[in-house]
């Protein structure tokens, strides 16, 4: 099996171990048989036919799962029922930065530019992360995406684990968010119906959208100087914008990093 195969193997273990001791939580039994199953999906992707659709599902397959990985956090992670590390994270915030920057960046300096255009960036994620994959699949280069997705498969898996173990909530849920014209534009309520439907409890240290953008972009400029280059000033931009737009601690961000 490939690296990216064990690692999601391994995964599929680790979270199934977590889940047996939150099997009260609804839907946490369908979890950990599903994570359980990993390990038997990874050794089956190797075995798949030599066709187009069999090579596809081959190479791609644990980006197809990513979705579904991230959403059973949120059932392991009930909202309530278990014990969020917020607390010593805002210590720590306000020793290094002298207060919550997350809260009060924003408020002290409200922006309506900079809420359009570091909302527009946090939602570009969804766009920095796949697009390596496509131009390199554009070029034919099947060892450029296998190294590509062997580190960004790698830092999503971390993050998720770190979830489970030390489960932060963040700015998203802890604060009042903001309101008013700050984010009365169209990329705010972009990320706000997207998150609305799709965050996850408990996810927010570290940040993964600056945890994925960072391996997506070290992973573009491995294969293409030029395409790690184009997608470092997004990547900037996300760090920064995740704690102006009072999505993550300042904390997140660099732990992201």
């Amino acid at each position: 099996m490939r690296r990216v195969d064990w690692m999601l193997s391994a995964y599929g273990v680790v979270v199934a171990a977590v889940g047996l001791t939150r099997l009260s939580f609804p839907g946490a039994g369908m979890v950990v048989v599903a994570h359980l199953a990993l390990p038997l999906l990874a050794w089956l992707s190797t075995h798949t036919t030599e066709t187009s659709t069999g090579r596809f599902l081959r190479a791609y397959y644990p980006v197809l799962l990513l979705i579904g990985l991230y959403s059973a956090l949120d059932v392991l992670n009930r909202f309530g029922a278990v014990h969020v590390w917020d607390a010593p994270i805002m210590r720590l915030e306000a020793m290094l930065f002298g207060g919550q920057p997350a809260r009060e960046w924003w408020r002290n300096a409200p922006s309506v530019f900079w809420s359009t255009l570091l909302h527009a960036v946090y939602f570009s994620y969804y766009l920095i992360v796949p697009l390596p994959i496509l131009v390199f699949a554009a070029r034919q280069r099947g060892e450029a995406i296998e190294r590509y997705l062997d580190g960004l498969i790698a830092t999503f898996l971390l993050c998720y684990v770190t979830y489970l173990l030390f489960p932060v909530a963040g700015p998203y849920y802890e604060f009042v968010r903001p309101t008013g014209e700050f984010v009365a534009n169209g990329p705010a309520r972009l990320v706000y119906a997207t998150l609305d439907r799709g965050s996850a409890y408990g996810a927010a240290f570290p940040s993964s959208h600056v945890a994925a953008t960072v391996a997506a972009t070290v992973g573009a400029w491995r294969g293409s100087r030029r395409l790690g280059m184009i997608l470092a000033v997004p990547t900037a931009l996300l760090a920064v914008g995740v704690v102006y737009c009072q999505m993550h601690y300042a904390i997140d961000s660099v732990a992201g990093l």
